[in-house]
């Protein structure tokens, strides 16, 4: 029985159904972590087959792929430590679902296989769509030591721990696919810490990184000893691996004697590095070459502008300014101007001939009304036409740039500025969106640009410029009231009593309701976006489109 075990943390970034790819990425860290002197290797949820599988995780062709690939993994475990390496394991019979499992391989050969007991199915989550439990946790030995090792969900409730402590377990080795949200990390510390304190075990917390569709996986693994204390954290947002060095006191209470201690980082950063990995992820795991997008001289499109840069380089990033007959100078320099400081090529379109030709079109049917809205979604709508025009020529995908606070209250036109393959501000309210846009400024994490934001676009009151001397506060209340009713309505589902109590109208706050509600159906149509906040639109908030309930104030 040994009284030292190395055990090593391998946060890294797999692609869901890649399974190829992934299985060589698990032997390449495999064969590093073997190098650094590792007993074994501990990989995030799923790490196979990639997570979050959804519907792909039914696929009978999926599980045989995914055993074959472990099985050959298992092999090369004759000259390489050990390993926990995630998987979908294949359902018993017909009629049933595949289970979320973790396969224990050493010696050559698999040793043995757990499966997740606690399937969540709130938020982002639906496994019990998918997967069946597992009747009971498992306790895996290597080396003399008794290994627990609960799969994600199953440390959120003290049974499955408590299960594992009875076993015999001596350390807890926890495989995770916990995507990124606001104060995620400190949810997570506190439910770890939880069973820690409850069976008295240390654990090693590994954490999927990387992006997949909406989620980003922030990584943030962690290791804590028996008394709680945190002993090995991993950076966030990146790939990382560590051998933990572990050895077994007198008392039989293993603790950590060597791990690496990142710092991780909170506030606006942690919020721009989670756009950055979400773009950057989206677009080489999808294979685009690059992508571009309309750049207003707003500072909607001019963070998204930043981010792009950040996340593929500014060679990769390409900016079209379109200009209308209500487009100010102030934009044209806007525009010009960050697009000089990022190093990103801007070219410009003007969409005044194309919107005169709609109008000459439409303008005998239209039976002399007035003009309103409809003309200045023509405008909206000629230049996604141009966009996307532009993205299907070139390759690249179009980016849209409209934040949670338009999408929330339809202040974004369909099939125009809602244009494109991705939204990396699709979560961020407009009042983040500042603050994000402040904390880029005085900081080049990627070392692309400094400053790269003219100070005008953060001072100067937002417009759609689609008439003349228009500002968003024409249309809609003040982003920082607007946002305070939205965050009670969307992220609290709270009452409008509720929100009325803290010093808002009633009639403004109904009104925002009004709006939420009857621009379901524009949602239901936009790109897909990093998800920051606990409740974004689509993974987390799914409202039916016709629905007849209003909640009302009381008068």
């Amino acid at each position: 029985m040994t009284h030292r075990l190395v055990i090593a943390a391998i946060q890294a970034n797999p692609t869901v159904g890649a399974i190829a790819a992934n299985e060589k990425l698990a032997r390449e860290r495999m064969a590093q972590a073997h190098a650094g002197g590792a007993d074994i290797a501990l990989f995030s949820e799923l790490f196979l087959t990639g997570y979050p599988p959804e519907d792909l995780a039914l696929k009978p062709a999926l599980w045989a792929a995914g055993k074959a690939a472990v099985e050959r993994l298992a092999l090369s475990t004759k000259d390489s430590c050990a390993a926990l390496v995630g998987l979908i394991w294949p359902a018993d019979g017909p009629g049933r679902r595949p289970r979320n499992a973790l396969a224990f391989l050493a010696d050559g050969v698999v040793q043995g296989v757990a499966f997740k007991c606690d399937l969540p199915n709130y938020g982002v989550f639906d496994e019990k769509r998918v997967f069946e439990p597992g009747e009971g946790p498992s306790v895996f030995e290597w080396k003399g030591v008794k290994l627990g090792v609960p799969v994600c969900e199953d440390i959120w409730a003290p049974g499955v721990c408590a299960d594992l402590k009875a076993q015999g377990a001596e350390i807890l080795l926890v495989p995770n696919g916990s995507p990124f949200r606001r104060l995620a990390d400190a949810e997570r510390m506190s439910v770890a810490t939880a069973r820690v304190a409850e069976t008295g075990l240390p654990m090693v917390y590994v954490n999927e990184v990387g992006g997949q569709d909406e989620l980003v996986f922030d990584g943030g693994s962690f290791a804590l000893s028996a008394s709680g204390e945190v002993v090995m954290r991993l950076p966030m947002f990146e790939e990382a691996a560590a051998n933990t060095v572990w050895e077994k006191g007198d008392g039989g209470v293993w603790a950590c004697v060597e791990a690496p201690m990142a710092e991780w980082v909170s506030g606006p950063e942690e919020v721009y590095r989670a756009m950055v990995l979400g773009l950057r992820d989206y677009v080489n795991k999808s294979g685009f070459p690059g992508v571009l997008l309309g750049l207003s001289g707003g500072v909607d499109s001019a963070i998204v502008a930043v981010v792009a840069a950040d996340a593929l380089g500014p060679d990769r990033v390409r900016c079209f300014m379109l200009p209308s007959r209500y487009t100010s100078q102030d934009s044209l320099d806007d525009a010009a101007g960050c697009a000089q400081r990022l190093g990103v090529r801007l070219d410009e379109i003007a969409i005044s001939p194309a919107v005169d030709a709609f109008a000459g079109m439409l303008t005998p049917h239209f039976e002399n009304r007035a003009p309103d809205l409809t003309e200045e979604n023509i405008q909206a709508r000629t230049r996604g036409l141009a966009l996307m025009a532009l993205s299907n020529k070139l390759g690249s995908m179009l980016l849209t740039t409209g934040n949670k606070s338009e999408m929330a209250v339809g202040y974004a036109t369909l099939y125009g500025d809602m244009c494109g393959g991705y939204n990396v501000l699709k979560d961020v309210y407009k009042t983040q969106v500042y603050e994000v846009c402040a904390w880029r400024n005085a900081n080049d994490p990627y070392g692309v640009a400094a400053s790269p934001i003219p100070e005008r676009i953060l001072t100067k009151a937002p417009s759609a410029e689609l008439r003349p001397d228009q500002k968003d506060q024409d249309s809609l209340p003040e982003y920082a009231e607007l946002d305070a009713i939205l965050h009670g309505l969307v992220e609290e589902e709270a009452t409008l009593d509720e929100i009325v109590a803290r010093g808002h109208a009633p009639e403004t706050v109904e009104r925002v309701q009004r709006l939420l509600y009857n621009s379901e159906y524009k949602r239901r149509q936009a790109a897909p976006g990093v998800k920051i906040g606990p409740r974004a639109f689509g993974r987390d908030r799914r409202y039916p489109i016709v629905n007849g309930f209003r909640d009302a104030v009381t008068r």
